[in-house]
């Protein structure tokens, strides 16, 4: 298949090689080395979106972690078959569910609307933790079937041991006794039975069953008559253990089967994530961008682009520097001729380009500068290198004319299915020039003779009428052709290509080709749909640049280096005579012109951004001036405050001692007033003074704003409406106050308005103030001793009862769980914060979750 074809002379395999490093799991790799390309636009900008959300998740720390997951596919299609799963891979089975749950916690901890595409992707996943706590609780770290997993493996493996000891208190008692006919005091097995080295000339001295012997043939590893019962006995257990430890996993097998195609499921899901992160990694290791595909009415746009394997050579197995090119083409340009020197980085161009394109497709990251816009194409088709072979009797023309063969044929194909029957390859257009008769549907090669009658020569092709820029049967085709026309006489092989090229132009939404005949050069300005390009040459040095310029021809160079390098002159000037060197140097002093107009232009850009850099230099240094006048100010304000601060301090430290008290005390509503009645005495004897502001009235403190208390120094929030005597409920930290209007301000600064004074009798007092919260039985939780996954339910619970703060006891010991506590609480959205308590209340034993 030509688009096969294609993908390797484009070396996309060794890309995706490159991208499986990046995959975290075993399955990822696989699907990155074997990595698809979409056949829908859509598809590919869903893979773009999969990438841009995992680039997302990585940059928050701790990204998408994929520990545990294991390729369990065998295991479950042999669990669906009612095989037996071995221990070992019910424990991945279990480890890989509780990966699978991880990967969906770190996604659904971003906000609704942040990762729609991967968010809709694990919508659907089940991770079952029934079934992987079974599976843990039968199946220990080491993948054996643990003693509890029932009680009667427990009493058998009991036995076990009892008469593995048995046998080793008889064995050692023989040794002892017949010590001088024991090669060596140990006890050894051999098969399933235990035996020791005796001496080969005194076997008669212990009677038994003879089970090895070494290689000299001096000692024999005997099975004293006196524990074969009790090895029979060993091996009955033994028998037992195996029959329940397979009962034990055929039961776990059962309960895999019943969810095969979930877990099915889960493993695609895992997959396509690990596969999208290993997208946007190598993304952010190539320091790509995302693309942006763009209609046919708009500009191709991929500046600073870079050959990504060329870049992983150079990182990886120190290559050069990559020299980085820009592709801009206009909408209406179907085909681009790059010119220029041998080595000179054609050939580089059109896999950079190609692999762009592929990249892009196959929803990674462009290495290019943004914005990265370019077409989404259904074929990327490349003719690329020499396709000479001696077996096919194909010669390097004739190698390029069948593989362009093949590439008509696709493009003829997708015409064809996407216009219906009767868009043949020479529907595009009557010129003759169009119809090459080399490209025989059979792929068979004509004579030279033919060729010579069919092919026109480059005068007799006429310039393209308008109808020509009208493409009947345009495909969405990417076509990439190297040296075109080559390998043949070069007036007929301009003439060939000229051809080629025009129907490609009417029938292809973009060609790019490499070439070093003179004749495509003019094409551009015949054809509005042609665009010229070349790869850049240094006079000086002699050696190529690899820049791509655009809209410049590449020049001849041939006889210039050949006089450099020291070619006789006579030769060189009658090679000019030869090509007609009049008109050979109108062309170059034209194309030196244009050359030199670009460097011009190039060396004012470059001033240009000199002077944009002194700019910002500029700028940088005022931005660090205004900066420091800020930060001098925010210091003079700081110790304005200083005094203040203080005598805040001292209050706080009186007012936690206060309600210190009022938590180790019952609590009551009396309580609760002296409290307060404290506080309000503190807030008088440490209120420091301020400087006198005009009032700001119109401020009206309602129910749920954020107020400022001076006296106090501190920020509260209101929880009641005014009352008619002008005060208000606040509560800041764990204290709730009544407060007049008066003692209140809003966070500007703006007083609060008063009400008008009554004529009417005073009302009758108000209710005590609420008591604040404090520490009971109800809102303190005991989670010692659990596992985190129990302390978090029960702490779930919690929460949802909660009625103010509450207080976690989690103790110290290893310090897993209080972590465990600590990162469950930072995950749930009802948490507002959360701290250690007073060392009176436990210290860093215990933990203050407010709601």
């Amino acid at each position: 298949m030509i688009q096969s074809e294609a993908l390797s002379l484009l070396e996309w395999s060794r890309l995706c090689q490159h991208l499986s490093t990046f995959a975290a799991t075993k399955l990822g790799a696989i699907a990155a080395r074997q990595l698809q390309l979409p056949a829908r636009q859509a598809d590919s900008e869903q893979l773009l979106a999969e990438t841009s959300e995992a680039m997302q998740i990585d940059q928050r720390p701790p990204g998408l972690k994929f520990a545990g997951i294991q390729d369990i596919g065998d295991a479950l299609e042999r669990a669906q078959r009612q095989g037996c799963l071995q221990p070992p891979e019910l424990l991945d089975i279990a480890t890989t569910l509780a990966g699978a749950r991880q990967l969906r916690r770190a996604i659904d901890s971003f906000e609704d609307g942040e990762l729609p595409t991967l968010s809709q992707l694990v919508a659907p996943l089940r991770t079952y933790p029934e079934l992987e706590q079974e599976i843990h609780y039968c199946i220990d770290d080491r993948g054996k079937v643990a003693d509890r997993a029932t009680p009667k493996l427990g009493g058998i493996r009991e036995q076990l041991k009892e008469q593995r000891s048995q046998i080793y208190q008889k064995l050692n008692h023989i040794l002892q006794q017949h010590s001088n006919a024991i090669q060596e005091a140990v006890i050894t097995q051999r098969g399933d039975r235990f035996v020791i080295p005796v001496k080969a000339p005194q076997k008669d001295a212990i009677s038994g069953i003879v089970h090895d012997a070494s290689t000299s043939g001096a000692t024999l590893y005997i099975e004293p008559n006196s524990i074969i019962q009790m090895g029979n006995r060993l091996r009955q257990l033994q028998r037992q253990e195996q029959v329940e430890e397979e009962a034990i996993c055929r039961a776990l097998t059962a309960k895999v089967a019943e969810i095969h195609d979930d877990l099915e499921d889960l493993l695609r899901i895992v997959t396509v994530l690990d596969l999208a992160a290993a997208r946007a990694r190598y993304g952010e290791w190539l320091g790509a961008n995302a693309p942006r595909f763009v209609p046919p009415t708009e500009q191709t746009t991929l500046r600073r682009l870079r050959h990504p394997l060329l870049v992983w050579q150079q990182r990886h197995e120190e290559g050069s520097d990559v020299v980085p090119i820009d592709v801009i083409v206009n909408p209406q340009t179907r085909v681009v001729a790059i010119t220029g020197p041998n080595t000179g980085g054609k050939t580089v161009t059109l896999k950079t380009i190609g692999l762009a394109a592929l990249m892009a497709k196959a929803g990674l990251y462009v290495p290019a500068r943004e914005p990265v816009e370019l077409p989404w194409f259904n074929q990327v088709l490349a003719d690329i290198g020499d396709e000479q072979s001696i077996e096919q009797s194909l010669s390097t023309f004739s190698g390029h004319v069948k593989r362009i063969s093949r590439i008509l044929a696709a493009i003829q194909s997708l015409s064809e299915s996407s216009l219906g029957p009767g868009a043949g390859l020479l529907a595009a257009s009557d010129d003759p020039a169009v119809k090459s008769p080399v490209l025989n549907a059979d792929g068979a090669l004509p004579s030279s003779a033919e060729q010579s009658e069919h092919l026109p020569s480059p005068t007799d092709i006429p310039a393209p009428s308008s109808s020509t820029n009208q493409a009947p049967a345009l495909t969405n085709t990417l076509v990439l052709l190297d040296e075109v026309g080559a390998g043949t006489d070069p007036s007929e092989g301009s003439a060939l290509a000229i051809a080629l090229l025009h129907y490609l132009a009417d029938h292809a939404r973009f060609t790019v080709a490499t070439t070093h005949y003179g004749e495509l050069k003019a094409l551009k300005y015949q054809d509005d749909r042609f665009e010229n390009a070349s790869v850049e040459f240094d006079d000086v040095s002699l050696s190529p640049t690899y820049r791509l310029l655009w809209g410049i021809p590449g020049r001849s160079n041939a006889l210039t280096i050949a006089q450099r390098l020291g070619l006789d002159e006579t030769i060189v000037a009658e090679a000019r005579d030869q090509i007609g060197i009049t008109h050979q140097q109108d062309v170059n002093q034209v194309i030196a012109g244009l050359e030199a107009q670009r460097k011009q232009q190039e060396t004012k850009a470059d001033a240009a951004a000199q002077l944009l850099a002194e700019t910002e230099k500029l700028h940088q240094q005022v931005a660090r001036k205004a900066a420091f006048l800020e930060a001098r100010e925010r210091e003079l304000k700081q110790q304005q405050e200083q005094a203040v601060q203080a005598a805040i301090a001292d209050a706080r430290k009186e007012i936690a001692r206060v309600i210190r008290r009022l938590q180790q005390g019952e609590p009551t509503a009396q309580a609760a007033q002296k409290a307060t009645d404290a506080v309000n005495q503190i807030a008088t004897q440490h209120q420091a003074p301020t400087p006198a502001k005009p009032p700001k009235p119109g401020f009206k403190p309602q129910m749920g704003d954020r107020i400022r208390i001076p006296s106090l120094g501190q920020t509260a929030e209101v929880l009641t409406d005014p009352d008619e005597d002008g005060k208000v409920m606040v509560r800041f930290g764990l204290m709730k106050m009544t407060v007049s209007l008066a003692e209140i301000e809003s966070l500007q600064g703006e007083k609060a308005e008063l009400p008008k004074p009554k004529v009417t009798p005073p009302p009758p007092p108000s209710s005590p103030p609420t008591a604040p919260a404090v520490r009971t039985s109800k809102n303190t939780f005991d989670l010692r001793g659990m596992r985190v996954v129990e302390a978090e339910g029960k702490l779930e619970d919690a929460i949802a009862c909660a009625q103010g703060p509450i207080w976690i006891i989690h103790g110290h010991g290893t310090g897993k769980l209080r972590r465990g506590v600590h990162d469950y609480l930072k995950r749930h959205p009802q948490i507002q914060k959360f701290e250690a308590a007073e060392q009176a209340d436990g210290g860093t034993g215990v933990t203050i979750a407010y709601m």
